[in-house]
C-alpha cells in the first residue's frame, strides 16, 4: 500500500475480491462498465448518500483514472471511515483483467 499525497492507495490487482467497492463515477461511465459487485454513488452525490457506505469494514474508492476517486478517500477517511484509493482506476482494473460488466449485458469498457 502506497501512500502518495497522504491518501492510502491500493493496486488495481489487488483489491480484495469480496471488497467493498464504491465506485465514485458519473452514470453513463457506470453504464458503459463496472466491477460485478461494486455499489455505484457517483461523487457528485456523495454528500447526500454518504450514510449508504458502511463505517465497519475497509472501502476501497474507484473512478476513471484515480484522481476523483483520491479525493472522495480523503474526504471519507476524513470523516471516520478506512478508505483506499483504487491507483489507476477503472482503467488500471480493466488493465489488470478484472471482471467487469454492463446492467444490459453489453461488452463493458470503460469510458
Amino acid at each position: 500500500m502506497a501512500f502518495g499525497d497522504n491518501v492510502p492507495t491500493v493496486e488495481a490487482a489487488a483489491v480484495p475480491n469480496d471488497a467493498y467497492l464504491l465506485d465514485v463515477r458519473e452514470s453513463d461511465e457506470w453504464v458503459a462498465g463496472h466491477a460485478p459487485d461494486a455499489v455505484h454513488i457517483p461523487m457528485s452525490q456523495l454528500r447526500d448518500r454518504a450514510g449508504e457506505i458502511p463505517q465497519d469494514r475497509d472501502i476501497y474508492v474507484i473512478c476513471r483514472v484515480g484522481g476523483r476517486s483520491a479525493q472522495v478517500t480523503m474526504a471519507l477517511n476524513n470523516a471516520g471511515w478506512q478508505a483506499s484509493n483504487v491507483d489507476g482506476g477503472m482503467l488500471a482494473w480493466a488493465h489488470h483483467g478484472r471482471p467487469m460488466v454492463t446492467d444490459g449485458g453489453a461488452d463493458p469498457y470503460v469510458a
